[in-house]
C-alpha cells in the first residue's frame, strides 16, 4: 500500500511509488489536486490498492486522470480500472506510444475549462523523445513537474542502487545537482520555443516544486530552476 500524504493543506496530496526504468530502481510521485468543488485531478497515476483508493475517496471524487509526460503513463490503466467514470488526459504523443490507453483529451498549452481557475499549464516540447506538460496550482503557488527537474542525492528518501548512483554521479553529474532528466540533456529540440516555455514557468514564481523523481524543491525555487535549465535559457 502506498502512503497518501497531505502536502498542501486541504489542496494537494502525494503518493510515492516504486518504478523500474532502464535497469534502475527509483521512485515516482503521484500528485492529487482537489478543486474547489471537491473534484480530484490525479497527476502521474500509480498503482493503488483498495485501501489507498478508500483514502483517496475520502478526499474527493476522482474526475480527471492525467498522464503528463512521455515517460509517465505506466499506471494510467490501473487508475482507470478503479475509476472508470474519470476522464483521461494524455501528453501529446502518448496516443501513439500507448494505443492501448483509452483517453478523452490531449493536453496542451491551455488548461481545461474545468480547472482553469485553479491551475495553469504549459506544454514543454523538449526533444523528439520527451515532452511533458507542466502544471501550476495558483493558490498554493505549487509547480508540478515530472522529468523537467530531478533532484536525487544524499538526501534521497529511498535507497539508491549502484546503477542509479553511477549514472547520476559519473555520467550526468546530477547527484545533489538538480537538473532536467537525461533525456532532455542529450539534446533539446527547438531551443527558442523551449526557452519561451521555460521562461513562462519561471514567471509563475512558484513557492514549491513537486517533482516525480527525488526530493521536492521548497526553497530558492527560480534560482534552482534557472540553474537546471541554463543550457537552454542562455542559448
Amino acid at each position: 500500500m502506498e502512503k497518501l500524504t497531505e502536502y498542501v493543506s486541504e489542496k494537494i496530496w502525494i503518493l510515492e511509488y516504486p518504478v523500474r526504468f532502464g535497469g534502475m530502481d527509483l521512485f515516482g510521485r503521484t500528485t492529487i489536486i482537489r478543486l474547489e468543488n471537491g473534484d480530484l485531478i490525479v497527476h502521474d497515476p500509480c498503482k493503488i490498492d483498495d485501501s489507498t483508493k478508500g483514502k483517496i475517496d475520502e478526499i474527493g471524487t476522482v474526475k480527471y486522470i492525467i498522464a503528463p509526460g512521455s515517460y509517465h503513463h505506466l499506471f494510467v490503466t490501473d487508475f482507470q480500472e478503479k475509476y472508470p467514470k474519470a476522464e483521461t488526459f494524455l501528453c501529446p504523443g502518448l496516443e501513439r506510444k500507448r494505443p492501448d490507453i483509452k483517453f478523452d483529451w490531449i493536453l496542451g498549452n491551455k488548461p481545461d475549462h474545468r480547472w482553469q481557475d485553479a491551475i495553469d499549464q504549459v506544454l514543454v516540447q523538449g526533444t523528439k523523445h520527451i515532452w511533458e506538460v507542466a502544471f501550476f496550482h495558483k493558490s498554493s503557488r505549487t509547480l508540478i513537474l515530472v522529468d523537467l527537474l530531478e533532484n536525487i542525492g544524499d538526501d534521497y528518501g529511498h535507497e539508491a542502487g549502484l546503477l542509479l548512483r553511477f549514472w547520476w554521479k559519473a555520467i550526468f553529474r546530477m547527484w545533489d545537482n538538480p537538473k532536467a532528466a537525461p533525456e532532455y540533456q542529450m539534446g533539446w529540440g527547438n531551443k527558442e520555443i523551449v526557452k519561451i516555455t521555460l521562461n513562462k514557468i519561471l514567471s509563475w514564481d512558484a513557492k514549491r516544486v513537486i517533482i516525480a523523481h527525488g526530493e521536492n524543491i521548497e526553497e530558492h525555487i527560480n534560482e534552482t530552476l534557472a540553474t537546471a535549465w541554463r543550457r537552454v535559457l542562455n542559448a
